[in-house]
């Protein structure tokens, strides 16, 4: 499939049928003014050209009808958030009552251990990685706290062995089986940040439900970036930021799935606010709360518009960009091409610490060098690169298809050659 060719990337380029949808973006300019190769859509999303026209119209509503446009105009702001429901349920592969854009990605994970982390004197354990993402570890270690608990006694952690990068799926199995009877929450990423890895959610959720746990996903690497299936997974609750894949902006509003079979359970403890309470009667502002039995009833305030506006405006591109299937196969194309000219380039310089299976990783792969240091990151930029760099010796490379070209991975990689 794959030769060491600049002819074989122009190929591609020319064979695919998502690189119209490079001209949707705004790319960054570099050196000489010439487009940057940006491979930092694990990090940040490039923003779509119609986020200014959709933030706009907000604004000239907002100018010339003033309170009126919560109720008229084109998108009314009182259901707006509504129109981002479908989109999002599509990416997540769940039904609409399933989801609801709101808050941060903490926020959500916060309010869904108030719903669901119920720790009893025999299950009080919560499950994560080892190598988690620090808030989602804060997080955690918070509700323990807050439960009363002793971080060192309820707090589980799956590492990868000694030596190695990855989580073995046959040790995360095992230990849910054998913490089974203790854990009240399995809570893990569905793409692990650092390293890439795809963690099998489905049969995460099947084993950790086998045991009595919940279990719940941070979906930050993986939304808009791998093919999901909350519902018929089962998962219990998962949340997402909307700044990375989904493109939306930095520190946008972020999302949140809660299966139907809890939607509907009023009675569930919750934190409570006004915008989770029915629709029907929510203005006649009633001291009694009734909780809207969908995802929604799990809201606090009336959204940031301007945020849903700018993840409208990116959703909106991924429905014409059509399945997330067929952004799938391109990523899967581009990842591998990476691959493919990494080793064949670059080979005695890195590791490709990123799980080789397509199916287990995303985007994004994680090269760790060898014996050169930062100092190649930086070079990396000032020649028009747009990558990042974790501690103590990793560059994360995302080629996003979207946006991304086959032409721009086959620069990368020389680029890089000529640096190590």
């Amino acid at each position: 499939m794959f030769d060491r060719t600049l002819d074989c990337a122009r190929r591609m380029d020319r064979d695919d049928v998502l690189a119209r949808f490079r001209t949707e973006f705004h790319i960054p300019k570099g050196p000489q003014g010439k487009d940057e190769i940006y491979f930092c859509g694990n990090s940040l999303g490039l923003q779509p050209r119609r986020t200014a026209e959709y933030v706009n119209e907000f604004l000239r509503d907002w100018a010339a009808m003033g309170v009126r446009g919560h109720f008229e105009g084109k998108n009314p702001w009182l259901p707006y958030h509504e129109f981002l429901t479908e989109g999002l349920a599509s990416l997540a592969g769940a039904e609409p009552s399933e989801i609801v854009a709101m808050n941060s990605l903490t926020v959500n994970l916060h309010l869904m251990m108030v719903s669901f982390f119920r720790p009893t004197s025999s299950r009080f354990k919560i499950l994560i990685e080892d190598h988690a993402f620090p808030s989602d570890t804060y997080a955690v270690d918070s509700h323990l706290r807050h439960h009363g608990l002793d971080s060192a006694k309820a707090l589980v952690r799956i590492s990868p062995r000694p030596g190695e990068e990855l989580i073995r799926d046959e040790d995360l199995f095992n230990l849910i089986e054998r913490e089974g009877s203790s854990l009240a929450l399995i809570l893990l990423p569905g793409v692990q940040y650092y390293t890439g890895q795809v963690l099998p959610m489905a049969e995460i959720v099947n084993r950790g439900h086998t045991v009595g746990a919940v279990v719940g996903f941070d979906l930050a690497h993986a939304m808009g970036n791998i093919v999901l299936n909350m519902h018929d997974w089962n998962a219990d609750v998962a949340a997402w930021c909307s700044y990375k894949y989904l493109n939306s902006g930095a520190g946008s509003v972020a999302g949140c799935f809660i299966h139907e079979r809890h939607v509907k359970n009023t009675a569930l403890p919750r934190f409570a606010g006004w915008w989770g309470h029915n629709k029907s009667t929510r203005f006649q502002m009633g001291s009694e709360f009734q909780p809207i039995p969908t995802a929604e009833g799990w809201q606090l305030s009336n959204p940031p518009i301007l945020s849903l506006a700018a993840i409208r405006a990116s959703l909106d591109v991924f429905t014409k960009a059509g399945s997330m299937a067929v952004l799938r196969a391109k990523s899967e194309k581009l990842a591998g091409y990476l691959e493919y000219l990494l080793q064949a380039e670059c080979g005695g310089h890195l590791d490709i610490i990123t799980p080789a299976d397509p199916t287990r990783r995303g985007c994004q792969l994680s090269l760790s060098l060898r014996s050169a240091g930062k100092d190649v990151h930086q070079r990396l930029e000032t020649a028009g690169v747009v990558c990042d760099w974790r501690e103590p010796n990793v560059i994360r490379i995302a080629p996003v298809p979207l946006y991304n070209t086959f032409d721009e991975v086959y620069r990368f990689v020389h680029l890089l050659k000529g640096l190590l």
